[in-house]
């Protein structure tokens, strides 16, 4: 590869070597999805098909053709021995929370209980709230279990949870810490867990339950990475949204034209609307971004008082204070909401149909799709504007993108394409491997056939004991990938 004689030597020299680290990774992978999948590590969950239907029917809206899709993919798991591991992926507002209320149903149905893990008190609490409007009370016990449980309640609910007096049970991470014990679990969902790597997923499992798993995202991922990163699990996409929504409408100007968005915004604000501005977060310097954050805040006071009540969020405060200024907002006793940390994945303020998002440039695409996807979640027409002056073609392309479409998986395509996967996901800690020559962008067609051969191998019995196999055996287990030869 280093010394070719010509450009087609390199050429084959580099597929080679490309070819090599994409089949030794989906190796480990598809060695774990077996593992996973293994007769004796799951469940069956018999839910009551009959009860099922009843609910389904009963629920306030006709379900999407790929929620009904999903829906029975994941019912079909349920019922099966095998151990379920499945990634649920749908824009936001496609109706993923909906799919998990009847996966639980069904679960409960069975006599089983169902967990449901969300990173944020706010989710917690919001998710609880959509349960118990789709849920009959006497029907389904549901309680929720967050950090800010007080003793006296969290000792009754953990009492409850093992005596199988509580059917569901809503959460942050509080859910998978010592002391949390279950009757029969039979499901577990994580909502918004694309932030956790492949060893991490493994927790709840480690805790000694053997539930079913149902990881839920807002974040559309391009094949290539759900591949990668989540090779391990079975997908189901929910690619279609509800009737009656009207897609936000994006678009983008440079700061010189700020007053005019704010007269706009002031009318918005008169007609009973609310809405967000949003800051970048400049990793280097914390300060600063809270200072930025600040600024705007007491500027957008000063433009809209007395008449419009402005609250603001930032990393430095404390999660009781965060909880309490979305509560606000959400109550509509503060109209505009200024805030530098992402906005809450999946929070619904209904009312919000006004997004401004200060130097827009300085976030990636599907972060910006993510945060776009805070408004139009009622019935009223939604505006995202994008505040930028790019300095370079890529930063003018990637506004272009925003205002051109809504789809999520054609953004984040584009977003892989400009900026490649570590940043896509956000920290890099998402459980990518690094690779030495092979790029998941440009050798995406590499990449799935090394998954194929990956998962042929593996469908044949015991080959890591055929003789010119075992130099590849012999690696995986020295990778510290025992699990696979258990």
């Amino acid at each position: 590869m280093h010394f070719p004689l010509n450009p087609e030597q390199h050429h084959q020299a580099k597929r080679r070597v490309v070819f090599e680290e994409f089949f030794l990774f989906q190796m480990k992978i598809q060695g774990l999805k077996k593992a996973e999948k293994a007769e004796t590590n799951g469940i069956a969950v018999l839910y009551d098909i009959e009860r099922l239907k009843t609910f389904t029917q009963g629920l306030p809206f006709e379900l999407t053709n790929a929620q009904k899709r999903v829906t029975n993919e994941i019912c079909r798991d349920l019922r099966s021995p095998k151990h379920m591991q499945r990634l649920l992926q749908g824009d936001v507002g496609s109706g993923k929370t909906v799919v998990a209320a009847i996966a639980l149903y069904a679960t409960v149905t069975a006599g089983f209980q169902g967990a449901l893990m969300v990173p944020t008190e706010i989710l917690a609490q919001q998710h609880m709230e959509s349960l118990q409007q789709l849920f009959d009370v006497a029907e389904v016990r549901v309680a929720l279990l967050t950090g800010s449980t007080k003793t006296k309640e969290r000792r009754e609910i953990l009492a409850d949870l093992v005596k199988g007096e509580i059917d569901v049970i809503v959460g942050t991470h509080a859910l998978i810490q010592e002391g949390v014990d279950f009757a029969n679990l039979g499901l577990v969902i994580t909502d918004e867990q694309h932030r956790f790597g492949v060893n991490q997923r493994r927790v709840l499992r480690e805790k000694g339950f053997q539930p079913d798993v149902l990881f839920m995202t807002a974040t559309p991922i391009p094949r290539t990475l759900a591949i990668t990163a989540y090779g391990e699990m079975d997908v189901s996409i929910i690619d279609e949204m509800p009737a009656g929504r009207i897609p936000v409408e994006t678009r983008w100007i440079r700061p010189p034209q700020l007053d005019k968005v704010l007269e706009w915004s002031y009318q918005e604000l008169n007609a009973g609307h609310q809405m967000y501005v949003i800051c970048p977060l400049i990793e280097e310097s914390e300060m600063l971004d809270v200072q930025n954050a600040v600024a705007i805040y007491e500027e957008l006071q000063e433009y809209f008082a007395p008449k419009f009540n402005v609250s603001l969020l930032h990393g430095k405060m404390k999660n009781s204070e965060k909880d309490e200024i979305m509560e606000t907002f959400k109550n509509n006793e503060s109209q505009v909401l200024v805030s530098t940390t992402v906005i809450e994945v999946g929070v619904n303020v209904p009312n919000a149909t006004m997004m401004l998002i200060i130097d827009a440039d300085r976030f990636g695409l599907a972060q910006l799709h993510q945060l776009r996807g805070r408004v139009g979640r009622g019935a009223e027409a939604s505006y995202c504007v994008l505040v930028a002056n790019p300095k370079n073609d890529t930063g003018k392309e990637r506004m272009k993108i925003m205002t051109e479409t809504t789809n999520g998986f054609v953004v984040s395509e584009k977003d892989l394409e400009l900026r490649g996967p570590g940043e896509v996901f956000g920290f890099r800690q998402s459980g990518l491997p690094e690779f030495a020559a092979a790029d998941l962008v440009t050798d995406a067609h590499i990449l799935e056939v090394a998954r194929k051969e990956a998962q042929a191998l593996w469908k044949m019995e015991q080959w890591e004991i055929l003789p010119e196999y075992t130099a590849l055996a012999n690696y995986l287990e020295k990778e510290g990938e025992n699990q696979f030869f258990d």
